[in-house]
């Protein structure tokens, strides 16, 4: 229920301005809001005060509540903290609330620190949220100390409000201003569909939480570049002649609408328990149900039926489409210490630099699904034996920067995503993930080390198991919260794919996973949105014994079992074309006929190229033509009887009553019948 998208809304105005109205129209359409009323009730002889405070009753629909809040100001608060996901809160309004906040019967008050909590609320809050409150900045200085501390604590508590809200609106003589965003429509839109988890919903070719990024003012961490983002580059493929090179397709009819989260001064909020939008319940079945209708021969699509369920589910239809627009992720980031051991120095640098310019394995397959890739540096990871790999202010940069990824990506309209990686001891930091979040032994996830010319190299391998297992027990008896995890283990590019999953889940964009560092990604967001696993696909293990397990915790199940080993990313793209050919059969095949599909009766057989009859039907007239010389017409034995001499001469003179049908003779010399293979034993009947 909020404005072009934003979750959490300030509107400011005078005295009689209409701001009132104003934020009722905006949650006008929420099946259900809490009134959050903050003013007392006053002198009751004051009847001019009990009148307006009538009017406002009187306004509202009757499946509001109405909440007050005048007998502690600090309750206001804890009641914005503690609204659930799915509720609609409007507060009018913040000047009763610092009435009651100055009232010399909660004096003595940290009025500073009250303001800041309440700042605190609106920035976490999980609800739609909408306050009102007066404008004080044009009015005169009051005379009375009590008046100068009410403008005093109103202006500080609308500065500190509008800074923690997504968006902010100045009514002035019934007309609105936008002050936050700057570029804000000049109308109110019509009310979205209500949320899942309580985020605000935006449509297609609405604003989204990038223009928010930027206007909060994201402060860069050092490590992840927080002010752009890399190229999107279009690989082609090498060959001629090529087809056309694929171009962004526009937003399906079947996208649905998109999320943002709360922003605040220093970035986006990414937290442990975020309600996240799930994929439809009821499409998915019913995309998988639909095949069984279709005009398909034999036993159907097999395991491919998943890839319609899940496509189905995350498009929100029945009928779900082949994604045209594909956006590659390749994240690089290396691991020092242990967790590279067996490395070659510079090679992940060489294979990133090769995707840029479009060559490897990697770019050439997206070039040839028409995919877009992009290269994105992660922060370089510390020896994880030694101590942790980020520091936990890299880590909440990372995380925002790879929701920032998605973000582009579904603001492009990018209908799928694929997570790579291509860092060196990238599967060694996902193994720690996986035996800290699975409680899996080090040895059992870690795959064995392939040297640059196709060797075993063991001892290498016993070093990463060493370091995987040294910084386990460094961390034992560390909190195994999502963000520990990734600062004490998982590194740069696990915080940047797991930001990733998070922000691809949040505007519904589905995931191909395709490596360790994707599915570590899917077992920490797990702490952080448990939906985001159900937006992810894994196309396939690749062999790996840590892609196993993590596929077993998750609940994905691989579709091919290839076994490329073409780095991170490369088998997704290789079964891209063969998941596609699933959904496309499945859009584009009609209904059975015994189902009320097409009639096979009104089908019509081509003309055969060469000359022959243009019927294959019998006709009971038809005659065989005589043929050109003398001889038997025909080579059938007659039975024997009063009357029969044998084979009737051709031509004229025939006695012998003409057959319906006559066998032609054949090409070249032989019976014209087929005597059985074997012979017919005493007692059973010839076929």
């Amino acid at each position: 229920m909020s404005v072009d998208g934003w979750n959490t809304l300030l509107v400011l105005g005078g005295i009689r301005s209409g701001k009132s109205e104003f934020a009722e129209s905006v949650v006008a359409d929420a099946p259900t809001v809490r009134y959050v009323a903050t003013a007392p009730e006053g002198d009751p002889d004051d009847t001019e005060w009990a009148t307006r405070l009538a009017a406002h009753r009187a306004r509202r629909p009757g499946s509001w509540t109405t909440e007050e809040t005048a007998a502690d100001p600090g309750r206001l608060a804890e009641v914005i903290a503690t609204a659930g996901p799915n509720e609609t809160l409007l507060v009018d309004d913040l000047g009763g609330w610092v009435t009651v906040l100055l009232d010399p019967a909660h004096q003595p008050a940290d009025d500073t620190a009250t303001i800041a909590e309440l700042a605190a609320a609106v920035r976490a809050s999980a609800a739609r949220l909408v306050l009102v409150s007066p404008e004080v900045g044009l009015s005169l200085v009051p005379t009375t100390p009590l008046g100068r501390a009410f403008t005093d604590a109103l202006g500080a508590a609308n500065r500190a409000v509008a800074e923690a809200c997504d968006a902010v609106a100045l009514v002035v003589a019934g007309q609105t201003a936008w002050l936050k965003p700057a570029a804000a429509p000049t109308t109110v839109p019509a009310q979205t569909a209500p949320t899942q988890g309580g985020l605000a919903q935006a449509g297609p070719g609405q604003a989204g939480a990038p223009e928010l990024a930027a206007s909060a003012g994201a402060r860069p961490v050092t490590g992840v570049p927080d002010e752009a983002l890399p190229e999107v580059l279009t690989p082609t493929a090498p060959p001629a002649p090529a087809p056309a090179p694929a171009t962004a397709a526009p937003a399906a009819d079947w996208a649905a609408p998109t999320m943002a989260l709360p922003m605040v001064a220093t970035g986006l909020v990414i937290q442990p328990g975020m309600e996240l939008p799930m994929p439809d319940d009821y499409t998915g079945p019913q995309a998988v149900d639909r095949l069984a209708t279709l005009d398909i021969p034999g036993a159907g699509l097999g395991v491919l039926e998943r890839v319609v369920g899940f496509a189905g589910a995350t498009q929100g239809t029945a009928t779900p489409a082949p994604w045209h627009s594909v956006r590659v992720l390749l994240l690089h980031g290396d691991h020092e210490g242990g967790a590279s051991a067996g490395a070659t120095p510079g090679e992940s640098a060489r294979r990133a630099r090769q995707a840029r310019a479009g060559r490897g394995p990697l770019a050439r397959l997206a070039a040839e699904n028409g995919a877009g890739l992009q290269v994105v540096e992660a922060p370089t990871s510390a020896p994880i034996e030694d101590g942790p790999a980020l520091s936990g202010e890299q880590v909440e940069s990372a995380l925002r920067y790879g929701w920032r990824l998605a973000e582009q990506a579904a603001d492009a309209g990018v209908q799928l995503l694929v997570l790579a990686a291509c860092g060196a001891g990238t599967e060694t930091a996902a193994a720690a993930v996986l035996a800290a979040t699975a409680g899996a032994e080090p040895p059992a996830v870690l795959g064995r080390v392939i040297t640059e010319h196709g060797e075993f190299d063991d001892a290498a391998w016993m070093v990463r198991c060493a370091a995987v297992r040294d910084a386990l027990h460094r961390t034992r008896r560390s909190a195994r919260e999502a963000k520990d995890v990734l600062a004490e283990l998982g590194g740069g590019d696990v915080a940047v794919a797991t930001g990733v999953l998070l922000g691809a889940t949040a505007r519904r964009v589905p995931v191909l996973l395709d490596g360790p560092v994707g599915v570590a990604a899917g077992m920490v967001s797990r702490d952080l949105a448990g939906q985001a696993r159900h937006w992810c696909l894994l196309p396939d293990h690749g062999g790996r014994p840590g892609v196993r397990l993590a596929a077993d915790v998750l609940g994905l199940t691989p579709l091919v079992d290839l076994r490329l080993d073409l780095g991170e990313g490369a088998t997704a793209l290789a079964a891209l074309p063969l998941l596609r050919s699933a959904l496309a059969l499945a859009a584009g095949l009609p209904v059975h006929p015994s189902l009320g599909g097409g009639d096979d009766e009104d089908f019509t057989e081509p003309e055969p190229a060469g000359p022959g009859p243009t019927s294959t039907g019998p006709e009971p007239d038809f005659t065989e033509p005589e043929p050109a010389g003398p001889g038997p017409t025909s080579t059938e034995p007659q039975p024997a009887g009063p009357g029969f001499t044998g084979t009737e001469p051709a031509g004229p003179g025939s006695t012998g009553p003409a057959p319906d049908f006559t066998e032609p003779e054949p090409a070249g010399p032989g019976p014209t019948t087929i005597e059985p293979d074997e012979p017919v034993a005493p007692g059973r009947r010839a076929d």
